[in-house]
């Protein structure tokens, strides 16, 4: 089995989207108004954003993008930096990684 799809409740659409398709290149599908968004990847992931006032996530609770290389990981990590995101410096732990709190109010790990 594979897992396909995903939908995150955040509280900025738009924001998140935009997010997501700048570092992670992910493709919007559709777009209704500025409370749903459908995104995919190139490996069949359907993320669906909803908007909510709150998003109210456990603090353990996060989405992983996978890169290909610790290289990529770093080179994200610079992009988010550079862009004004309070990013640490990626570390060695389960693998080479970092997190980011993304708009709309759910976190990401990047590793590779």
């Amino acid at each position: 089995m594979k897992l396909n799809h995903i939908n995150l409740t955040v509280t900025d659409v738009k924001a998140a989207r935009e997010f997501l398709e700048k570092y992670f290149y992910l493709k919007t599908k559709s777009v209704n108004s500025d409370s749903f968004a459908v995104m995919t990847d190139d490996d069949g992931l359907l993320l669906a954003l909803m908007k909510d006032t709150r998003a109210n996530y456990p603090k353990s609770f996060h989405i992983g993008f996978s890169q290909e290389s610790d290289e990529r990981v770093n080179e994200i990590n610079q992009r988010l930096k550079d862009d004004g995101f309070d990013v640490k410096p990626p570390k060695m732990a389960h693998r080479w990684t970092f997190y980011v709190k993304a708009p709309g109010g759910f976190t990401v790990e990047v590793l590779s």
